[in-house]
């Protein structure tokens, strides 16, 4: 990165930090990756029942390492080994959380968190339910507008992680988002939250280096 690029970057997430606290989010920066994952867990206390959505994010600051070194209950739906009813009731728990750590498929520099499921489960979780949420968010996924956030999740974010489920759907043969009708499409419920859920105490982390699609 050059100085101007890390100039111009600086001042993207210096608009985008003032715009989430403005709408009522506690937003901070971190420069490393994993640095990000002791942040999340200055933020939970011991003992906590903690839940996690979908996001590539956490693996790679190294979320699940770390949350082994901490005295938590961890509800992990996507845990190797589990069976589609396993996973599913572990996704309700989720809702009861007492935290609930995920990504973002976008976020605008005026402040607002933009996302795309398939199920509504993690969107679900990040609007109402666990007491804290705690979002990471590489500064790769900041955008100008609602517009630019709709077409990173849906025309970027969307097939990329149908690929990485193994999904069939059109996207995955093509590599370009189709408004289809699979069964297994993954576009099916899209949020924006404008500003912090009124009953949710809602932390956003932005990180300094691309994290995720």
């Amino acid at each position: 990165m050059t100085e101007y690029q890390g100039w111009f970057q600086e001042r993207q997430v210096e608009r985008t930090l003032k715009a989430l606290r403005k709408n009522n989010f506690d937003a901070e920066f971190v420069p490393k990756p994993p640095d990000a994952a002791g942040e999340i867990f200055k933020r939970i206390p011991e003992e906590a029942t903690v839940g996690i959505g979908g996001s590539m994010t956490l693996s790679q600051i190294g979320f699940f390492d770390e949350a082994k070194k901490h005295p938590i209950k961890l509800l992990h739906p996507f845990a190797s080994g589990l069976s589609p009813e396993e996973g599913l009731q572990i996704r309700r728990e989720v809702l009861l959380a007492d935290v609930f750590i995920t990504g973002t498929n976008a976020v605008t520099e005026d402040g607002k968190l933009i996302n795309i499921d398939g199920t509504g489960n993690r969107v679900g979780a990040m609007i109402f339910g666990p007491k804290k949420v705690i979002l990471v968010c590489g500064v790769n996924k900041i955008v100008k507008d609602l517009a630019e956030a709709h077409r990173r999740a849906q025309e970027w974010a969307a097939p990329m992680n149908a690929k990485r489920l193994g999904i069939k759907t059109p996207c995955v043969e093509t590599g370009v988002c189709a408004d289809c009708d699979s069964p297994q499409r993954i576009c099916n419920i899209y949020t924006i939250i404008a500003k912090k859920p009124l009953r949710t105490d809602f932390t956003v982390l932005l990180v300094g280096e691309p994290l995720g699609f």
